[in-house]
């Protein structure tokens, strides 16, 4: 049976960043959890093949098949690329996560971080969009669509080449909306604008906006003194026109009771919360960066071939955002792609002649090798 995209749970709960104990999933507490989270009518959630060392979909099984009836809850997961090197992985793996979670079929089913470049190829040279329709046909999936890391540029011709695509999930944060690498902003509405229905992962950036200065927090705490700063992030995101369901990875007793108090009685931004938000995000964006405008001056006579922008807006990401797993992953995507590295920069010099922003380049690649080459 089908379910209607849009009607789906708001509050969706991500099985990523689950309580341990003793190195060890602390299933007691996962199964309270999962209780309270269900005892208010929600029942969306989100694993994959490689979460928690594959012992996330193992989870499903324990906290969800063998303790509530199938007709209570949804599940999604999601096939790698980087676990796949020819056909045969596809069934492999799909049959093992089956397996796994006990499950006959999978209410959701995702290419898990499609991307420009390997895994990008990887879904594409193994024909997972085709295989996926026949796991559909078969009753095995009933619904399709993919995670995304990638440019809006490759969102747009994904969508065009697979139409059969019905859903997407992004990251999506206030603070990621006009981040250079992730592009929030401009992925949301490459998405809405097609009638996409959009699932959004890192509401919260990994909790990094449930904590903020002082001086941020004072703001948000002015209008809402009893809601919690996480509940601000999750409510940006839920407000938007064409998301149907906000992840959040939950890992304690306390943020699943603090979401659900989100979410029970779910209201939009107001105007005027929109506009705390907003500043909050400009005070963040704030933060000291690389002068770089992208006119992309300094590279054509670079001799060792280095994207000195793209260098340069990595360096920024990680300075900004204080976030340094996505950034390394666009360098070293940029390294595959042929560019060289910062740290092979040479000191010729051409590149500061050309700078219209004078910026001094040999130094600050000596810095950005110092934080990506490492």
């Amino acid at each position: 049976m089908s379910i209607d995209l849009n009607a789906m749970p708001k509050l969706g709960f991500g099985l990523m960043r689950l309580p341990e104990q003793d190195g060890t999933i602390d299933l007691d507490q996962v199964c309270r959890m999962v209780d309270a989270y269900l005892e208010t009518g929600l029942n969306y959630f989100d694993t994959a093949y490689v979460y928690h060392g594959g012992n996330s979909e193992k989870i499903v099984k324990a906290a969800l098949v063998k303790r509530h009836p199938r007709s209570s809850f949804t599940v999604a997961t999601k096939l790698p690329a980087w676990c796949m090197k020819a056909e045969a992985d596809r069934d492999r793996i799909f049959n093992e996560q089956l397996e796994r979670t006990g499950l006959e079929y999978f209410d959701f089913y995702l290419l898990h971080s499609v991307e420009d470049g390997s895994n990008g190829e990887t879904y594409e040279r193994l024909n997972c969009f085709e295989w996926a329709l026949e796991k559909k046909a078969a009753g095995k999936i009933r619904h399709f669509g993919f995670s995304f890391h990638g440019s809006p540029e490759y969102l747009e011709a994904l969508l065009n080449a697979h139409p059969e695509v019905e859903f997407v999930q992004i990251q999506l944060n206030y603070a990621d909306w006009e981040n250079p690498v992730v592009q929030s902003g401009r992925l949301y509405e490459i998405l809405h604008r097609r009638n996409v229905p959009i699932i959004v992962m890192e509401p919260v950036k990994g909790g990094t906006l449930a904590k903020l200065t002082p001086e941020l927090e004072v703001k948000f705490k002015a209008v809402h003194p009893d809601r919690s700063l996480a509940s601000w992030a999750l409510r940006f995101a839920a407000s938007l026109p064409g998301v149907v369901t906000v992840l959040s990875g939950m890992s304690t007793p306390e943020q699943v009771a603090d979401n659900l108090r989100t979410f029970t009685r779910f209201e939009p931004l107001s105007e005027e919360e929109k506009a705390i938000v907003e500043d909050a995000r400009k005070t963040i964006m704030g933060a000291e960066q690389i002068g770089c405008t992208g006119c992309r001056y300094c590279t054509d006579g670079c001799p060792m071939n280095i994207a000195i922008p793209d260098v340069f807006r990595a360096v920024n990401t990680m300075k900004l955002y204080g976030d340094e797993f996505r950034p390394k992953a666009f360098y070293r995507s940029l390294v595959g792609q042929g560019s060289g590295r910062a740290g092979d920069c040479v000191a010729c010099g051409q590149c500061e002649g050309v700078c219209p922003q004078h910026l001094p380049i040999i130094e600050l690649l000596k810095d950005a090798s110092a934080r990506l080459d490492a």
